[in-house]
């Protein structure tokens, strides 16, 4: 696998910049090698918190092809792939913790490592209820991937 992060950094900032005037926002950029071909797989959502569809896949997948296209940011020949963040949700900022209240959230980062509810949201520190233990952790000493699929569309 070639998950480099400082890679995958660069790649995020540059889909995000040809997402975003779309109405969209990169979540994760991942990389993943399997024999010779590589696979660049950008995860998006929509800033408007409604869900992805079909047709904003292929509009922002056209949008980023033509920026790494022009800009050619990956030696060699990869496939680059769009999808929505179903069940594998990054949680990165406060309001993506808020729109997934209830759920449990796998949390890792310093001396946390766990899987549990998200209880509450205050700016940006987020309680979890770790077996009836109050949890509080600031968004940006952690990362977090929903746990569990909510049952609707939040």
């Amino acid at each position: 696998m070639n998950n480099n992060p400082n890679n995958n950094s660069a790649l995020l900032t540059l889909a995000d910049a040809a997402v975003r005037p779309l109405g969209f926002e990169v979540l994760e950029v991942t990389q993943t090698r399997e024999g010779r071909e590589l696979t660049v797989l950008v995860r998006i959502d929509r800033l408007d918190e409604q869900p992805v569809t079909m047709e904003d896949l292929t509009a922002a997948s056209r949008a980023a092809e033509a920026e790494f296209d022009r800009v050619d940011p990956v030696p060699g020949e990869y496939r680059l792939e769009f999808e929505s963040p179903g069940s594998k949700r990054p949680l990165l900022r406060a309001r993506h913790f808020e729109r997934m209240l209830g759920l449990k959230a796998k949390v890792r980062g310093g001396e946390h490592n766990f899987t549990a509810p998200i209880k509450a949201v205050s700016g940006d520190l987020v309680t979890f209820d770790c077996g009836g233990q109050d949890v509080k952790v600031s968004v940006h000493e952690i990362q977090a991937h929903l746990a569990e699929f909510p049952d609707r569309h939040r």
